[in-house]
């Protein structure tokens, strides 16, 4: 099993959004280091929900990743923000995964307590520059995560 952060901005598709449906399609994402992390998940895998471009940003759950490689629709739907003309149904250009809603955390663990508990050799989404919305975190990080949560 590994482990993952996953960023959405909460107003677009928050950690409620997920309770409430229980599973999702992660789909939109248009970076291709962010879609090549995407590939390698595994069901199984568990990932961080971040709230992103909020006040206070933060870790706020975590997820279950409950099916692999998956092409992502939006990319052949014209009316999509997220459409790709150069995509094809025999040649999709971006893979997602689906996650399910496995917890939330009784408090949001912000980014000003990650900082102070990692370094961001430690914790990609420290990274100065980074924005990338999906990323791996090691077993050992999460596992300290998780002891914050």
């Amino acid at each position: 099993m590994a482990f993952w952060l996953m960023k959405s901005e909460p107003v677009t598709y928050g950690i409620h959004h997920l309770k409430a449906e229980g599973e999702t399609l992660w789909d939109g994402v248009r970076n291709y280091q962010a879609r090549n992390f995407l590939q390698t998940m595994a069901v199984g895998d568990q990932a961080f929900f971040y709230h992103s471009n909020c006040k206070p940003p933060g870790i706020v759950g975590l997820m279950t990743i409950t099916a692999e490689q998956v092409v992502d629709p939006t990319q052949f739907d014209p009316a999509s923000p997220y459409f790709d003309p150069k995509a094809t149904l025999e040649k999709p250009r971006w893979f997602t995964v689906k996650a399910s809603f496995t917890r939330e955390f009784a408090q949001m663990i912000t980014l000003s307590t990650l900082k102070a508990q990692f370094s961001p050799e430690e914790l990609g989404v420290l990274k100065k520059g980074n924005r990338l919305s999906v990323l791996p975190v090691s077993p050992a990080i999460a596992n300290r995560i998780l002891e914050l949560a």
